[in-house]
């Protein structure tokens, strides 16, 4: 995987260690690493004139997803009042150094997609872990 080699927490319990700016950090980090690599994606499966329609939009309909989901943290983030130009530019420029290499465009579909459930399962739990720093009310 291409963001094998960013530190992240081994598990809930470390994570939940971690300050909130810097979980913050991490996810969006971990979003702006799959960008580029789900947009190589794409246009690979576009080139697969076997695969149905639905296939071709799911693979759309997941960029976007991702990219919405990092505008949303990016707003969160406004909102808690974390200093989101030095987040977003160290998540750009770390993740410039993790954009997709040969070794990444080499993977075979069903390697990126086991690294993107990976990957996406890391986001999952770190933004429960932050909503429920961020609302205690919902008893998690």
């Amino acid at each position: 995987c291409h963001t094998s080699g960013m530190l992240t927490p081994n598990g809930k319990e470390y994570a939940q260690k971690i300050p909130r700016e810097e979980l913050t950090h991490l996810i969006l980090k971990l979003l702006q690493a799959w960008k580029e690599p789900l947009s190589h994606f794409n246009q690979h499966i576009e080139h697969h004139q076997e695969l149905p329609d639905d296939s071709l939009s799911k693979a759309k309909q997941i960029s976007n997803m991702v990219h919405e989901l990092k505008t949303g943290v990016e707003k969160v983030t406004e909102k808690a009042r974390f200093s989101i130009n030095s987040l977003n530019g160290m998540a750009s420029s770390e993740a410039a150094g993790l954009s997709i290499s040969n070794e990444a465009n080499m993977m075979s579909d069903s390697d990126f997609i086991h690294c993107f459930r990976r990957d996406s399962n890391k986001v999952q739990s770190y933004l429960k872990i932050l909503k429920c720093r961020i609302m205690p009310e919902n008893s998690c």
